[in-house]
């Protein structure tokens, strides 16, 4: 749009010379501001592979830590066993103490009590290792005990989301190659519309087609009331001119206003706790592709549904080991 209106006014001024000059400075200015709004898309890509990254760390953290409540249940296993085998030599030296005393108690008297002084402090000895022990399994059984349930819930989240994107891809295949899409992306399920589904130009409106894919994601969601539920919209970078449907701002007005149609089609199901739906407008600062071709911008004029576990019991747990 904005290259057809430079185009328009290059025309005008070589067919107009007594206005060519200031048609000429209109066109440098949104050259300007064409240049401007570039180099903000710039940054915000900047940000975003930032956060890319600060993901990343965070996986790898949870990760680590994984990994060191494994190293640390393996090493209450090896201070098990070497009590244990402790415990074995206490044991048989108490045993050989024990004959040496009957053997001795024949042939002195006075060395008999030296051993039996000698027996009382092994079996002491022993009673504090078989209670260090003791502690020692408890601890182990304890720590394995919490790993595993962290372990399972975490393969239960990760089962849960893959089931849901199944689901989805199920209840959604006749929207195939209508410009919607499912996928998993860092355990999370994506719903993807694009607006041709959904919208028409400058509309916030869902035409027929488009609520009646939205309401089959919502009785998906009807079923998994433990989900949290992001609704994102997208704009490409076209400026809104002149008034559409009683007025929009700008490219953020626009897309808050269509996540917020979404959430308002959701809401309708009885079954969908309200409090896990989330609108959020985006405008045209997250594109999937480039600006510079229709076939982009079509791409990033979309609704993406974000879907997320709840993680407040992993949380917890984690806080517990």
């Amino acid at each position: 749009m904005i290259r057809k209106i430079a185009l328009a006014c290059v025309v005008l001024s070589l067919t107009t010379s007594c206005v060519s000059k200031k048609i000429y400075q209109d066109l440098e200015n949104k050259y300007a501001d064409l240049k401007k709004e570039n180099n903000a898309l710039s940054d915000e890509n900047g940000v975003l592979k930032t956060d890319k990254n600060q993901l990343e760390l965070d996986k790898n953290k949870l990760q680590s830590e994984l990994d060191k409540l494994k190293a640390e249940r393996d090493k209450l296993a090896s201070d098990y066993a070497a009590t244990k085998k402790n415990l074995d030599n206490l044991k048989a030296s108490y045993s050989a103490l024990e004959k040496d005393s009957n053997d001795a108690l024949e042939a002195n008297i006075n060395k008999n009590r030296q051993l039996l002084a000698q027996l009382e402090a092994k079996e002491k000895a022993l009673a504090a290792e078989q209670e260090r022990l003791n502690k020692l399994k408890k601890d182990l059984e304890a720590s394995s005990s919490r790993l595993a349930d962290l372990e399972k819930m975490i393969a239960d989240k990760e089962a849960l989301m893959n089931k849901l994107k199944e689901t989805l891809s199920k209840s959604l295949k006749a929207f195939e190659g209508k410009g919607l899409t499912v996928e998993n992306r860092n355990g999370k399920v994506y719903v993807s519309m694009e607006n041709k589904l959904l919208f028409e130009s400058g509309s916030w409106t869902v035409g027929a087609e488009g609520k009646k894919a939205v309401k089959l994601v919502g009785d998906v969601l009807g079923q998994n009331p433990d989900i949290s539920v992001l609704i994102e919209g997208h704009t490409d970078n076209d400026k809104i001119t002149g008034t559409i449907g009683g007025g929009v701002e700008n490219n953020w007005d626009l897309s808050t206003k269509r996540a917020t149609a979404i959430v308002n089609i959701l809401s309708e199901n009885k079954a969908i706790d309200k409090k896990n739906l989330t609108a959020a407008g985006r405008g045209e600062y997250m594109p999937l592709m480039s600006n510079d071709t229709a076939e982009g911008k079509a791409k990033n004029r979309r609704i993406e549904i974000i879907l997320t576990p709840k993680l407040d019991e992993i949380s917890k747990l984690m806080n517990e080991l």
